[in-house]
Parts: structure tokens; sequence; C-alpha cells
């Protein structure tokens, strides 16, 4: 029996060291029986025994790993990203709804939200925004809501009532514990900065933010959250890894684009995902087809009928697959 993958997994080493044990008190059991008939009977009640403790053991090691492998693919803590697109202000105004709108219903949802780092524009909007999300199923209730979000409404600043159309792009990136990228240091710039804002002496005393440049690719991650610069480096360092892994697999996605049909939870940056209709009240996600109304109540983060919508036909999709 191979145990190595049981050793390999601090979880489970432990489990297959007594397994390891169990398996040499079986072989010694089988050669007593063998040398010593008298001894036959004993034998065959004690390794009845240890085929008991081996089958219970090897289930917990096996349930432990595929937790794990769940969790490596729907991990509980992402980073949320997003960015003002087309349309100027009003387009940085529905970045700063669409970041409320994930907070709310992170919110809601029980999870840990916290500021990574945000850009304002003249009138309030953002630039761009990213918040860590931690979570239990953050990432599996997320992941589809990556790609360019857009919204039609006449401004407040327009007076002939005509109706504007802007965009934002999101981005969903899933923190691994186990990062699928491996960055070369040398390939990266690491600058340092004063965290901006209110946070205590300290903060915004010693240059504690961190901005990584991926030269490469010319990727840069800017994290500003924790009070030492150390650990903003490592979770700016997660947060590149994230990024490389996304840009990765959107390259995949493209290539593979034109023989699949499957458009869900593959959706880069640029590919436009939703359309937030506010005169008409609603929001309609083109991967699916379908709609939704009460557009205020959903920017209010009540987007539960909207991700499970895009979860249920997702599973569609896998099962058509597999029936395939």
């Amino acid at each position: 029996m191979d145990l190595t993958k049981y050793k390999e997994n601090y979880k489970t080493s432990y489990l297959a060291e007594t397994l390891d044990r169990l398996l040499k008190e079986e072989v010694e059991m089988k050669n007593l029986a063998a040398s010593d008939p008298s001894m036959e009977d004993m034998a065959k009640e004690e390794l009845a025994n240890i085929d008991v403790q081996k089958d219970a053991i090897l289930k917990q090691m096996d349930d432990i790993l595929a937790f794990d492998k769940v969790e490596e693919e729907y991990p509980s803590d992402l980073v949320l990203e997003v960015r003002a697109g087309a349309g100027g202000e009003e387009a940085a105004l529905f970045a700063e709804q669409l970041a409320g709108m994930y907070l709310k219903f992170a919110e809601s949802e029980g999870w840990q939200t916290k500021k990574l780092a945000e850009s304002e524009s003249s009138l309030g909007g953002f630039k761009e925004a990213s918040y860590e999300i931690s979570g239990k199923d953050c990432y599996a209730k997320l992941r589809f809501e990556t790609g360019v979000h857009r919204i039609q409404r006449v401004p407040a600043t327009e007076k002939t009532g005509r109706v504007h159309t802007s965009t934002a792009s999101v981005a969903i990136l899933p923190i691994r514990k186990k990062a699928k990228f491996e960055i070369n240091p040398a390939d990266v710039d690491v600058e340092f900065s004063r965290s901006g804002g209110a946070g205590g002496q300290n903060v915004n005393k010693v240059e504690t933010a961190v901005r990584l440049i991926h030269k490469p690719t010319g990727i840069d991650v800017r994290c500003t959250s924790e009070r030492s610069q150390l650990k903003n480096r490592e979770k700016a360092l997660a947060i590149l890894s994230a990024k490389l892994e996304q840009r990765h697999e959107e390259e995949i996605h493209s290539t593979l684009s034109k023989e699949r049909k499957d458009q869900i939870g593959t959706a880069s940056r640029s590919e436009k995902i939703r359309t937030y209709n506010i005169l008409q009240d609603r929001v309609t996600d083109h991967r699916i087809k379908e709609s939704w109304h009460n557009i205020m109540g959903i920017l209010r983060g009540e987007i539960k009928p909207v991700i499970e919508a895009l979860t249920s036909a997702s599973n569609e999709e896998k099962s058509s697959e597999i029936a395939r």
C-alpha cells in the first residue's frame, strides 16, 4: 500500500504513521500464524481487528484529502477587484455601486471583508478598488461575476434626459493555499510607501503599503490592508499569483472559446456579461439570457437569485458534458 500522498499532507501524516504501524503488525501476525499453528485463532482475531482499524483510518484520510480538493477548487478567500471602464465619471460611480453591491452581499452571507486599496474619482466614485473577502463558499458563489458589467441610466447631471451607457469590470480572484504559479523574485519590482487614510499613528508614519510590479506581464498589485510591511508583501504576492493564474486561464479560454459553448465561469475581464437597465428596472445576464427586476434591491446586495441562477446553469452544463 502506497502511503506517500497521505504522508505528504500534514493533515493526514500522523494518521499515515498509525496506518504504517498497523501494516507492520499485520505482517507480524500473519508470520506468527504461519510459524505457530497454535496461535492461528488468536492471529485471525487480531487481523480482523487490524482490518477494521485500517479501513477506518483510510476513510478518515480520504475524507480529509477530498475536503482539501474541494477547498483548493473553491477556496474560502478571494480578492474582489472593480475598475471603472467606459463612461468617465459615470463609470466610476457605477464601479462604486458594484463594489458596494458585493460588499453588502458578503455581509448578508456572514463573510469577512477587508479593503485592500481604493482609488477615488473626482466625483467620489472609484477608478478602481479591491477588497479581500473571506468566508465559507465565497468563491463558489461569486466565481461567475468576473467580466464587464454595463449600466444604462440617465445621469443626475444630464439635463436632456438622454440615457448614458457606462461600464465597469469585475474580477474575482481566488486566493489558494497552494499557489499554482511560482513567481521568480527577479521578475518582481517592489515599492514601499505610507498607507493613506485613518489607521493610527503607526500606519501613516511607517512605509507599510506595498506595491508589486510583475515585469514580464506588467501586472501590478498594491496592498495596504495590513499593519506591517511583511504581511502586506505576503498578501500582495498571493494576489499577484491569483492574477497570473487568471491571466493564464483567460488565455486558454480565448484559444478554446470557438470550440466551447460554456461561457459561464470562464469570462475574462473584457467580456460583457451583464446589463443593468435603470429605466426598465431590469438586470440581464447575457450568458444565460435571464433577467430580473428590482434593480435597486440588486444594487443593494440582493443578488442571491442571480448567483443561484448562474450556479444552476453551470451545473446543468457540466451534467450535459458528462452525458456526452
